[in-house]
């Protein structure tokens, strides 16, 4: 009997843990991705690209919804990025986020800046888990 009630409860306890931890989890593990890649003007100068990239880094302290920053400079062996030199993924977790990013007067002052020295972007999004 002592062993009958060990396990009762041993089950219960499993039966109302599991519904805590399910909790615990976000509803979605999906992040929307938004790919900028940019082929910079023959003009645009180290300093200015440094600049450039500068702030587009500091948009995720500025600009609510962002939930994630990463750029690099192409490096593939391919010879396929059609003079795209730079990339940048800023992640949301929401359309929304991602709504309220775009017309933010913060992006918009960043988009100037974009306007001197890039000469063709390239954007695209994209949903991952």
């Amino acid at each position: 009997m002592k062993s009958f009630a060990l396990a009762l409860t041993l089950m219960l306890s499993i039966v109302l843990t599991i519904p805590a931890m399910a909790a615990d989890k976000p509803k979605s593990a999906k992040k929307l991705q938004h790919v900028v890649c940019f082929k910079f003007k023959e003009t645009a100068t180290k300093a200015q690209i440094e600049h450039l990239n500068k702030e587009f880094a500091l948009l995720k302290d500025k600009i609510p919804g962002i939930v994630g920053y990463q750029a690099g400079v192409n490096n593939s062996p391919e010879g396929l990025n059609k003079d795209f030199t730079h990339c940048y993924i800023v992640t949301f977790k929401t359309e929304k986020d991602r709504e309220g990013y775009l017309p933010h007067p913060e992006h918009q002052k960043f988009v100037t800046i974009v306007k001197e020295i890039v000469d063709d972007v390239f954007v695209i999004d994209f949903w991952t888990e």
